[in-house]
Order: C-alpha cells, then sequence, then structure tokens
C-alpha cells in the first residue's frame, strides 16, 4: 500500500483480512505518519520514500516504484496518497496499481474532491475504486457506490460517511482481485467484486 496520511482504509485492509491475500508493506511519501504506525503495530514492514529528498516527479516516481517492487506485491492500492505518480510506475505496473477516490468519478477529480462536491452543491457524490492510469483520476473503474449529500454537510461530516463506504468497498475489491474475478478490457472492468 502507498499512503500519505492516517491509514484509515489500510486498517478497513487489515481488520477485514482474508486467506487469500495480505498486505505485505506500506510505503508512504511523508515519514511520522498514522499508516506507518498502523503497519508496525500490525508487523507489516514500512518504508518512507520522502517526497522532498527528490529534485522531480520522475526521480520520486521511480524511487516509489523500486521500494514497492521490494515487497514483491501482485497489487499496490494507493489508499490515502497525495502525490501524483509519473508514468513510469504505471508503465511498470500496468492494471496493478488501484487508487480509492472520493467521488463518483468522472465528478470531481483530485485533491479537493469533498469540497468542491459540496461547493458544487450537488445531492449525491460517493465512491470510486479504479485502476490507476496515465491520467489523474481516470483509469478503468472497477467499481463505485454513491453517497448522499446532506444540506447541513461540510468537508467533515461527509468525509466521515464516504470513509464508512471506502473502508467496505476497498476489501471488497482487493478480494475479488485476489480470486481473479476482475479483467481490464480496454475502459472497462469485467468481473464481479465479491460481497
Amino acid at each position: 500500500m502507498l499512503a500519505s496520511g492516517s491509514g484509515t482504509n489500510l486498517q478497513a485492509l487489515l481488520d477485514d483480512s482474508s486467506p487469500d491475500w495480505s498486505v505485505v508493506g506500506v510505503v508512504s511519501d511523508r515519514p511520522h505518519v498514522q499508516a506507518l504506525e498502523r503497519a508496525l503495530a500490525a508487523g507489516i514492514p514500512g518504508v518512507v520514500v520522502d517526497w522532498s529528498d527528490f529534485q522531480d516527479r520522475d526521480e520520486f516516481t521511480d524511487a516509489i516504484a523500486d521500494a514497492a517492487a521490494a515487497f514483491e506485491p501482485n497489487y499496490i492500492v494507493l489508499a490515502g496518497f497525495m502525490r501524483i505518480l509519473g508514468e513510469a510506475a504505471i508503465h511498470r505496473f500496468r492494471h496493478r496499481i488501484i487508487n480509492i477516490h472520493p467521488s463518483l468519478l468522472p465528478a470531481f477529480k483530485g485533491g479537493r474532491a469533498i469540497r468542491d462536491a459540496i461547493e458544487y452543491g450537488v445531492k449525491t457524490t460517493g465512491v470510486t475504486v479504479h485502476f490507476v492510469d496515465e491520467e489523474l483520476d481516470h483509469g478503468p473503474i472497477i467499481c463505485q457506490e454513491a453517497v448522499e449529500v446532506m444540506p447541513s454537510d461540510d468537508e467533515a461530516t461527509l468525509h466521515a460517511r464516504i470513509q464508512r463506504v471506502e473502508h467496505r468497498l476497498l476489501p471488497a475489491v482487493v478480494q475479488s482481485l485476489a480470486l481473479g474475478q476482475l479483467e481490464v478490457v480496454g475502459r472497462k472492468v469485467e468481473g464481479r467484486v465479491s460481497p
């Protein structure tokens, strides 16, 4: 897993463990984040590839990809990872990098999705789990689930409801990948996500 912050999606995977898959390592772009603490508490190795140590995105991408590859993963899950990876990582791990995004893509791409949804005045937003490609929040969609936006919502309250959906969907997607139930065909993902 690649993480930049609190690691709640990492924790959701740890709490919903399965004999079919396991988290083998955590790579963070920032030291001292809670995601690394969660990994340590679970006995999972963690590595820091500090964004501030690199001159450009390409060097950083290569270092992140090398750190992830050292764990020999079948898939790489971006869970609250707030950096955009360069194309080299996408080519190296084609259809093996998964991202979870707090909107119903293609609406509200980027790091302000929840705030943007509230400011736009939508009545429904949601969660998208997708494969990562060369464009921001663009790759083939694995699954989506709607979340109602309440008139009283602020960023924190909406984010909390979105996270509850994320914490349910992400383990289901990982389980489906582990069982070989999903296949990318063009822009579409065929197969089903196990409940």
